[in-house]
């Protein structure tokens, strides 16, 4: 009874502190170009004259004359300075945003990394920080500094994308909107100058501006946003509907660039089935930390910080036997889904010619519990 007490307080309290935190908007584009930071813009004006207090905490307009223009009336926030290895450079002032307080703040660039000596690694981290001080926050992002898309951004663009964004920050938003335009209209407004300076459109165009890029990003993009809409119509159903909620269990080994992929991949799944999600590492006696090289200790404990940023419990068992290990956790944390990367040697022979492989399938089986192989 006393438990069930304290239960109820603390989910009145989280509820009480969720009110008090500021409304968290992104907007979301396949590239640079399509038009967020002009949007933010237009909209921090809207709300100007409908009388709310909005300031401008950090834009960057890359010197594109119509948004450039658009600066014009609104309020400013000063940016910090720094200096850092001889330069002077700006940051944006959180301190002087939460000691303002305005009712809306716009924040560019959510994926930029922070000057070094900074209070935050990272944009995304000020923009929380003053979430919580019960400032809303209207800001923008890339589909490309998402962090589980990265092996698939890499793979369109042949670009390993180092600012990043947990999808973590993303399922926080309060609304995710996605500006769009055509590949065709996207690259007519970089040939007109619209995005670029001039002696840099060649170069875009040749690089990352490729239409069939262009389609593919555009292709992540609207996914994200329909998951988006879908977590926040689930979210809204009473939880008492006897609707499945989906458990994933990711498995992972000491490989890092494997580890990598099980993790994204698995996050994307969890994302679009809004279910909650574990990263699960067997420690076998060969794999002891006196046993396993240093490379690979630092790999893991890499890998379990992602897995972390994206959202997931990590799970780290001793166990000489992983088959039973796996199916252990999978009863216990009531798994539905089993996520494993692809083996190195061909699967119809393991499944053929290995007890252990065979056992895994027939128990997951039994348990109404899907295995699901990435490539």
């Amino acid at each position: 009874m006393e438990q069930e007490i304290q239960n109820n307080a603390q989910h009145f309290l989280d509820l009480i502190q969720k009110s008090r935190k500021g409304k968290f908007k992104i907007y979301i584009g396949m590239s640079a170009g399509v038009g967020k930071t002009y949007r933010m813009l237009q909209e921090a004006h809207s709300l100007l004259k409908n009388g709310i207090d909005v300031k401008i905490g950090y834009i960057e307009t890359h010197f594109r004359k119509e948004t450039h223009e658009l600066l014009d009336g609104l309020p400013i926030v000063p940016r910090r300075t720094i200096f850092y290895k001889g330069k002077q450079l700006e940051e944006m002032d959180v301190q002087a945003i939460i000691n303002l307080r305005p009712e809306v703040v716009i924040v560019d660039e959510l994926a930029h990394t922070n000057i070094e000596g900074s209070k935050n690694e990272k944009r995304w981290q000020d923009v929380l920080e003053i979430l919580e001080a019960g400032i809303n926050v209207i800001s923008a992002v890339n589909i490309q500094h998402m962090e589980s898309l990265n092996e698939d951004v890499k793979r369109i663009t042949n670009v390993d994308v180092l600012e990043r964004v947990p999808d973590k920050v993303l399922r926080l938003a309060d609304e995710v909107v996605n500006i769009d335009l055509t590949a065709e209209d996207l690259i007519s407004r970089l040939k007109e100058g619209k995005i670029y300076t001039a002696d840099k459109i060649q170069m875009a165009l040749t690089n990352f501006f490729k239409s069939d890029q262009i389609l593919q990003l555009r292709e992540l993009a609207l996914k994200e946003v329909a998951s988006q809409v879908v977590r926040k119509v689930e979210n809204e159903v009473p939880k008492n509907t006897g609707i499945k909620h989906e458990k994933l269990l990711a498995c992972i080994s000491s490989n890092d660039k494997t580890a990598k992929i099980v993790i994204r991949k698995a996050a994307r799944l969890a994302s679009y089935y809004n279910g909650i999600w574990y990263v699960l590492y067997i420690e076998t006696p060969k794999e002891s930390p006196d046993k396993i090289a240093l490379d690979k200790q630092r790999h893991l404990i890499n890998n379990f910080k992602l897995a972390t940023q994206l959202g997931a419990e990590v799970i780290k068992l001793e166990a000489s036997n992983i088959t039973e290990a796996m199916l252990e956790i999978v009863e216990k944390k009531q798994i539905t889904t089993v996520c494993i990367g692809k083996p190195h040697f061909n699967l119809f022979k393991v499944i053929l010619s290995t007890t252990i492989f065979r056992k895994l399938l027939n128990k997951l089986a039994d348990s109404n519990v899907d295995l699901v192989i990435l490539s």
